[in-house]
């Protein structure tokens, strides 16, 4: 199952809180069904958000793994955003289940390949 989600411009802690709690919600319920839960996260217009948005981001990805999310691509226009991500994935443990891309047709086949292929790599 295929979950695409898009953020833009800056955004408030408050609206972070419910973005976070609406997606773990949805991968609590995919995962629920037995399906295997992939994100593809356009983020190319995102903008670095404050420390407690941050913190809000950093505890749903962990949330979201433990409801099942199993691979999550993000397509990043900015390099000080990425390396925001980057940090926050850390901090979450996301980063072992995360790969960044610059193309979304890319981060759409790398998505889409068998978990096993990815296994190998």
């Amino acid at each position: 199952m295929l979950v695409e989600i898009t953020l833009e411009g800056s955004i408030r802690a408050e609206e972070m809180q419910q973005f976070v709690e609406q997606a773990v919600s949805a991968v609590k319920s995919l995962a629920g069904d037995g399906r295997s839960v992939k994100a593809l996260g356009d983020l190319r217009q995102l903008r670095t958000t404050s420390p407690e948005a941050a913190e809000v981001l950093r505890q749903g990805q962990a949330d979201a793994m433990k409801a099942g999310m199993r691979r999550i691509a993000e397509v990043v226009g900015s390099e000080i955003t990425a390396l925001q991500l980057n940090r926050i994935a850390r901090g979450s443990g996301m980063d072992r289940i995360l790969r960044r891309f610059h193309d979304e047709a890319e981060a759409r086949s790398w998505l889409l390949a068998p978990d096993d292929a990815l296994d190998a790599a």
